[in-house]
């Protein structure tokens, strides 16, 4: 197995720009360009999964990477958001929650059964709708554009319903995996 693969590469430079993403927004305060850094990292989730299957480059360091680079950005940008107020403070707490509750039980699955979690389309989704959501609420609040806000709680209540489903789903598969070990 090669670890230097253009997947892998670009999962790489994903966990590089969540440093520049956080100093844009917290050291420069330039809240709507670290917005749409923020908006670039989501939106090249997933390129590095297609081109892994398309390229036939599909390898267990590029399956960890991969999901570090998306708990990275996000976690940050919740935990930013809830220091800075520029992401509502229960929005971003629903949303640590459920990745906190989706961690635990990786973990545990991994611990106790030596496997992992399958990833669902739904959760898929899900990560997309919060990516634009958290980056379109900072996009909004360094422009003082108030339709970008409005999209922003539009996409994000949608995804923190799809987080929520895909949660469940997730809980149902590791109780499923831990009982049949």
């Amino acid at each position: 197995m090669n670890f230097f693969t253009l997947p892998n590469a670009i999962s790489a430079v994903r966990i590089l720009m969540v440093p520049v993403f956080l100093w844009l927004w917290l050291g420069e305060d330039r809240v709507a360009e670290a917005g749409w850094l923020l908006g670039v990292i989501g939106a090249t989730d997933w390129i590095d999964g297609y081109l892994a299957r398309r390229l036939d480059q599909v390898s267990t360091v590029g399956e960890f990477l991969d999901p570090l680079a998306d708990r990275l950005a996000v976690v940050s940008a919740l935990i930013g958001g809830i220091i800075t107020d520029d992401i509502p403070r229960w929005f971003a707490v629903a949303v640590v929650v459920r990745e906190a509750f989706i961690a635990v039980g990786a973990l545990t699955l991994g611990l106790k059964a030596r496997a992992k979690l399958t990833v669902r389309f739904i959760g898929k989704a899900a990560t997309a709708a919060i990516y634009a959501s958290l980056a379109w609420f900072l996009i909004g609040r360094g422009s003082d554009t108030g339709w970008i806000e409005a999209a922003a709680w539009t996409m994000g209540l949608f995804g923190l319903v799809l987080y929520y489903i895909s949660a469940f789903q997730y809980y149902g598969d590791l109780r499923q995996q831990l009982a049949s070990r």
